[in-house]
């Protein structure tokens, strides 16, 4: 399976909190909620198409609980996800749980666990959310495919997804949109190492 990271971000690049000022407040964190004014037709659209091409949901211990505990809560007929997400497998990471509660649920000790269930056939493994463990499995070069919802806006603090890489990570743009609230949905595969060049003058490119 392909190992899809999906997340939402602020152009600054934080990805904390969402959806709600409630929703992390780890480390103080206070201006939650940044991306629902841009949510729109297109957004909902794109999104129920990128989950309809998951196999199982990779998850770290905090967003697999507050999941746990907010998606079987959902019980609104037109939402487009909720059927999906729940009934999914879902796998967490985690050397500290012992069980789940929303199932099926299956918990991976480790990142050697991860690169086990990439061998798996099927279309997508999809993160949602847990930036740590998306940060985590980037630079261990676990990723194929980064999926960007950009926000036009700036809060200038919180938890971001791309901090210190010990390596360089190259990706390729593979489709690019914006929708009519002014979201960047960007999909870009990686390519191992990011490539470097020196700038030898403009006649090279025209």
């Amino acid at each position: 399976m392909k190992l899809v990271l999906t997340e939402f971000l602020t152009l600054d690049g934080v990805s904390q909190g969402p959806g709600s000022a409630a929703e992390d407040t780890t480390d103080g964190f206070t201006r939650g909620g940044w991306l629902v004014p841009y949510l729109d037709e297109v957004f909902v659209r794109r999104t129920s198409e990128w989950l309809r091409l998951a196999d199982g949901l990779l998850l770290g211990r905090r967003t697999y609980e507050a999941f746990a505990r907010d998606w079987p809560q959902i019980t609104d007929p037109d939402d487009p996800f909720t059927e999906r997400m729940n009934a999914l497998p879902k796998y967490v990471v985690s050397a500290t749980l012992q069980a789940g509660s929303w199932q099926p649920t299956t918990i991976v000790r480790n990142l050697d666990g991860v690169r086990e269930l990439k061998k798996q056939g099927g279309n997508e493994l999809q993160i949602h959310g847990s930036a740590r463990l998306g940060h985590a499995l980037l630079e261990a070069g676990l990723v194929d495919v980064l999926r960007l919802v950009v926000a036009p806006t700036i809060i200038g603090s919180g938890r971001r997804l791309l901090e210190q890489p010990s390596d360089t990570a190259g990706l390729r743009l593979a489709t690019h949109e914006a929708t009519p609230s002014g979201l960047l949905l960007l999909e870009y595969e990686t390519v191992g190492a990011a490539p470097v060049a020196d700038y030898q003058g403009v006649s090279e490119f025209v």
